[in-house]
């Protein structure tokens, strides 16, 4: 059993946690669905259960919930979307006030992928030649991917709308490696694909044909003022890759709240991350068994938003930010 805080009262939220992973993680529930999970901290001795802590995973959007005080704590992926919220640009009409706690390390891109059959060499061309592309994406339009499509098929004046509106189709999918996806690249029945977490279907879809295609100049600029970082996706991960790839960067899992909250809140968050860190599931591809790097920024733990003060002190007083 994991490290568990003595007391039977740990035990059973123990036995809380792992009946809501199996709820939520039922592999028939959508995007969409009820497959996240919000965790409680407070007082349960009164007739009500009185909150100090809630932390949940979800979309990018419910940045508004920790804005407006519903919520202490969330994840956003990927960190781009986190800078988005705290300038007000993109998704997020105003800026909100958000800070960093610390940052979950994850290593990822995204990318536009054409079929060559389809004669098509980039996203302008789509747009000028209107043509019908039967596209990949996502199911949840409030997916972190859609949010990136939109804004980048915006800058060329289009949208996937548009692309139904052609002629084209929808081939709409949960995970990366969707069978409502995968099983129709061998077929060559995709026109294109748009997404992220490579490492789960990329190399599957350029053993198929599909082409990645190189970002222009003037889309990396302007994806640059929303808060978008590029990042190289290396040849060396991809066998079937033939060059290294200019990609969007889709790294990083922030942990951000209200910048107003609790210092000492935050602190003990903040503290936790290095009490816990042995217990916490760490993606092999992003951290590298170093704490410290949940609160640098680093390719796989980007951070572009300030820490909170609470975090801050943390680091100070625990020296792990004067650690070499």
């Amino acid at each position: 059993m994991e490290r568990l805080p003595r007391g039977s009262n740990f035990k059973r939220a123990k036995m809380l946690w792992e009946l809501g992973l199996h709820v939520a993680g039922n592999p028939l529930t959508p995007y969409g669905g009820d497959r996240d999970m919000c965790i409680t901290v407070g007082n349960g001795s009164d007739v009500q259960f009185r909150p100090a802590l809630r932390m949940a995973t979800g979309s990018p959007i419910l940045a508004h919930d920790v804005a407006a005080g519903n919520l202490e704590m969330a994840m956003i992926n990927p960190s781009g979307l986190l800078t988005q919220a705290y300038r007000g640009v993109g998704l997020f009409p105003k800026p909100l006030p958000l800070r960093v706690i610390g940052v979950y390390p994850t290593w990822d891109w995204f990318v536009f992928m054409l079929n060559p059959k389809t004669g098509l060499r980039s996203l302008a061309d789509v747009k000028n030649q209107q043509y019908p592309l039967h596209v990949s994406v996502k199911e949840d339009v409030t997916h972190s991917t859609r949010v990136i499509i939109d804004q980048v098929l915006g800058f060329y004046g289009f949208s996937l709308a548009d692309i139904v509106s052609w002629g084209g189709k929808l081939n709409l999918t949960g995970a990366p490696a969707d069978p409502r996806r995968m099983t129709l690249l061998p077929e060559g029945k995709l026109d294109a694909i748009f997404d992220e977490g490579l490492v789960i279907w990329f190399n599957e879809a350029l053993k198929h044909g599909m082409m990645p295609l190189d970002l222009e100049p003037d889309l990396l600029a302007h994806l640059k003022t929303l808060g978008w970082r590029q990042n190289a996706v290396p040849r060396e991960l991809f066998p079937n890759l033939n060059k290294d790839l200019v990609g969007i960067d889709y790294s990083g899992w922030p942990l951000y709240a209200r910048e107003d909250l609790s210092e000492q809140m935050a602190y003990d968050v903040a503290a936790a991350f290095a009490a816990r860190q042995d217990e916490i599931p760490w993606e092999e591809t992003g951290f590298k068994g170093d704490i410290r790097q949940v609160w640098q920024d680093t390719y796989s733990t980007p951070i572009d938003v300030p820490l909170h003060p609470g975090a801050e002190r943390y680091l100070n007083e625990s020296r792990l930010r004067k650690a070499k």
